[in-house]
């Protein structure tokens, strides 16, 4: 069926249907973009020709260089429902169907899909940043995609191979161009999801999966921003244990911690960090970011043994550290050390890099001094990582990808 796309939201019309009378009111001008005609992919279960993951939209759209005109000096970090996603399909033979863009909204799933009764699924979050110029970067797509891969091998599931994942993202950006933020004032969050679409009854993987990517444009992390957060260390409840899915970004392992950090935000901490499952005294992370913890030069962070999330945030801020000079340590890291640290952060592509001002444990508090609770290296490195992300440094790591 032949649509036509009617709104920025997605409102869809028979492509032969005569115009609406009265269009919805739009709070910008800017938000009005020409109609498109395209195809709409159907939701169901479908056999596919085997093809590369490949997606188009109208050049003049993606072209389009206006920006949305929101309030980005307030934009925190919650959904925006912007104007194109990415849907593309995967059949028993493994292979996905040629991808496309189809208007932002709800999907079809059978009750029964893998993802909804087995929790058969993993996503991935990266951003793209608007440069001074216009253009926008991307930070390293293929470390997202490459851990997709090792995230659906250990769930039992295919995945777009590198270039294809990169492809569709850059292609989803470009769709949703006007929604990156301006320069300094925010970045488009993207989400790539990759569910067991299938219907199964019985334990077994889906025989269908559906990979998706939308995106929202969203600001800080934590309300504090590049301030320092208040955590406690949960001893009752653990994130992952050896053995279990805690290395791979599955969506299980985020509802997991939702009772301890719902218990401490009511308490007025800003998250919670999880301890070890077996000796219940190292490091393991926050509900979804990494930790460091700085002693003089050195910059100690959990080694990745199976339990903890191997975040792309993570190893950028490794390799900026020690190409700063810092001596970074990947190994087990006690309570005790925390507690006597220097300085204290978080890192992830949410929060980037997030000062800690205090840690409670067990009812004592420790708090972390710095220029208004935020550590030298913790300015330091937030700074020369935003820096390479926004486009305002020198990309001497090859890390960002240009989108004309």
């Amino acid at each position: 069926m032949e649509l036509s796309l009617a709104s920025s939201r997605g409102a869809l019309l028979p492509a032969a249907a005569p115009p609406l009378a009265a269009p919805r009111p739009r709070s910008s001008p800017s938000l009005q973009i020409q109609n498109h005609i395209y195809s709409m992919p159907a939701l169901s279960h479908k056999a596919y020709t085997p093809v590369a993951c490949q997606a188009s939209l109208p050049t003049k759209y993606m072209e389009t260089p206006e920006i949305v005109d929101l309030d980005w000096e307030n934009l925190g970090f919650a959904l925006v429902n912007t104007d194109f996603m990415y849907m593309a399909k995967c059949g028993p033979d493994g292979n996905f169907s040629k991808g496309e863009m189809v208007p932002f909204g709800p999907i079809a799933l059978s009750p029964s899909a893998g993802v909804l009764n087995y929790g058969q699924g993993l996503f991935e979050g990266l951003k793209a940043y608007r440069k001074t110029d216009g253009s926008v970067l991307l930070f390293r797509p293929k470390e997202n995609a490459i851990r997709m891969i090792n995230g659906s091998d250990r769930m039992c599931m295919p995945a777009p191979t590198v270039e294809q994942f990169v492809d569709a993202v850059k292609l989803t950006v470009l769709a949703n161009k006007r929604w990156v933020p301006p320069t300094g004032k925010g970045s488009l969050y993207i989400r790539p999801l990759l569910i067991g679409s299938g219907a199964i009854l019985g334990l077994a993987p889906a025989p269908e999966y559906t990979f998706i990517i939308y995106v929202s444009p969203v600001g800080n992390y934590f309300k504090e921003g590049l301030a320092p957060i208040n955590l406690i260390i949960e001893d009752n409840f653990h994130r992952a244990a050896p053995g279990g899915t805690g290395g791979v970004k599955t969506i299980g392992n985020y509802a997991s911690v939702l009772k301890a950090q719902r218990t401490a935000k009511e308490k007025g901490y800003s998250d919670v960090l999880y301890l070890d499952a077996v000796h219940n005294k190292y490091l393991e992370e926050v509900s979804s970011c990494n930790i460091f913890v700085v002693k003089g030069n050195t910059i100690c962070t959990p080694a990745l043994e199976g339990t903890i999330l191997p975040g792309i945030t993570r190893k950028s801020i490794i390799e900026v550290a020690e190409s700063k000079g810092y001596k970074v340590e990947e190994r087990p890291v006690s309570v005790d050390e925390l507690l006597t640290a220097d300085e204290v952060f978080c890192t992830g592509t949410a929060v980037v890099v997030s000062p800690v001002g205090s840690i409670t444990y067990l009812g004592k508090r420790v708090e972390y001094e710095g220029n208004q609770g935020v550590g030298a290296v913790s300015q330091q490195l937030y700074t020369s990582l935003t820096s390479l992300q926004m486009g305002l440094a020198e990309d001497r790591m090859g890390w960002t990808v240009q989108l004309n």
